[in-house]
């Protein structure tokens, strides 16, 4: 069987660095490996109107920034398929079938969505449409034949959910669709990037993003005022890595060479831990560090940005062609779903010749 990735993001805003490390670095990775048949990328505008649709200009305004982060990260359209989830009514029609196959019971035990209508507390005015995205999801993963889907951890569900439609639809009806595996990130501390604040979960909405497009002194600025130990007060104090939002970063984020460049006077990572953790580092030290790595992290990415920027409508023209490519592998599953269902009516030329046989002796 073919290899077959599918990912994406909504178009909610410009795409941070937890992102970045969560999946954009490893999708140019995959994408460039040579291991996989296809890759599609989808901008699921559609997925973020469900819980924006009184505010759909948000969502139009972005489609072009996640591109743009998309494309300067290395994701190359020569090699992806780019495309917005609404431009292909397939998905749709897909979605509907695929809601008898799973219980209101079974979407209300998922965790991903208990936790994400908590979060926009929607409490007991939930959108249908938010509340069934899962099934949604199904859909834009099985359109495709996905094998593998690169998620964070907390997406791990809706790719079980996904398997289990999949697994109900090929035994009532044929075995068309394909069950997807989740492909985590290598290195924990990139499934759930901090916020800079030391919250749980970078997030738009509390303004402790670093965004892929943030300028270098913004960077700097976020880095310098970045969450460490509250408790490590003095450079002379033992300080502590759990919680410690800088730390976590540079777990993410460095590689060896960045001390042989930034900070000689350690080996490596764990050296760097140990000093601070016995005392005698401050955190200015290491967040000076730290911004090192990131700048030259995201300046190429920066400078691809503003050569995209030059000519945006050739931006739309890869997105168009993108969509075009989706819609018509997405047609062609949906014909062998419906196929399977028995409702492709008017291509089984056999049932049609029953039929006619059948009356015509009356």
């Amino acid at each position: 069987m073919d290899k077959i990735i599918l990912t994406g993001d909504r178009p909610t805003g410009r795409l941070h660095v937890g992102h970045y490390v969560g999946s954009l670095r490893r999708r140019v990775e995959l994408q460039n490996s040579g291991e996989y048949k296809k890759t599609f990328i989808m901008i699921a505008d559609a997925q973020a109107l469900t819980d924006n649709i009184e505010n759909p200009e948000k969502v139009r305004q972005n489609i072009i920034e996640v591109a743009l982060d998309y494309m300067s990260c290395g994701l190359d359209p020569a090699k992806a398929t780019i495309f917005i989830q609404s431009q292909i009514s397939e998905l749709c029609e897909l979605t509907f079938y695929y809601m008898d196959l799973v219980t209101v019971a079974r979407l209300q035990r998922n965790p991903t969505v208990k936790s994400e209508i908590q979060m926009r507390n929607f409490e007991a005015s939930i959108p249908v449409g938010f509340f069934t995205y899962p099934i949604s999801q199904a859909s834009d993963i099985t359109a495709f034949k996905a094998t593998t889907v690169p998620v964070g951890g907390d997406q791990l569900p809706m790719i079980e959910q996904t398997r289990e439609i999949v697994h109900k639809f090929n035994t009532v009806y044929a075995p068309v669709l394909v069950e997807p595996k989740a492909l985590l990130p290598e290195n924990e501390a990139c499934q759930r990037l901090p916020g800079i604040d030391g919250k749980a979960k970078m997030s738009k909405s509390l303004g402790n993003c670093i965004y892929l497009s943030d300028s270098a002194d913004d960077v700097r600025t976020k880095i310098m005022s970045m969450y460490t130990d509250p408790e490590h007060l003095l450079v002379s104090d033992p300080g502590h890595l759990e919680g410690n939002t800088v730390f976590t970063y540079l777990d993410a984020f460095c590689r060896q060479e960045h001390f042989e460049r930034y900070l000689p006077d350690y080996a490596d990572l764990d050296e760097l831990k140990a000093h601070y953790t016995r005392g005698g580092l401050g955190d200015v030290k290491v967040k000076k560090f730290l911004n090192n790595v990131m700048q030259e992290t995201l300046e190429p990415i920066r400078n691809r940005r503003k050569e995209l920027e030059k000519d945006i409508p050739a931006v739309y023209d890869i997105l168009k062609k993108g969509s075009d490519e989706a819609r018509e592998v997405a047609a062609q599953t949906l014909a062998e779903v419906k196929s399977a269902m028995r409702i492709n009516y008017f291509e089984d030329a056999e049932l049609i010749r029953m039929q006619s046989e059948k009356y015509e002796g009356q």
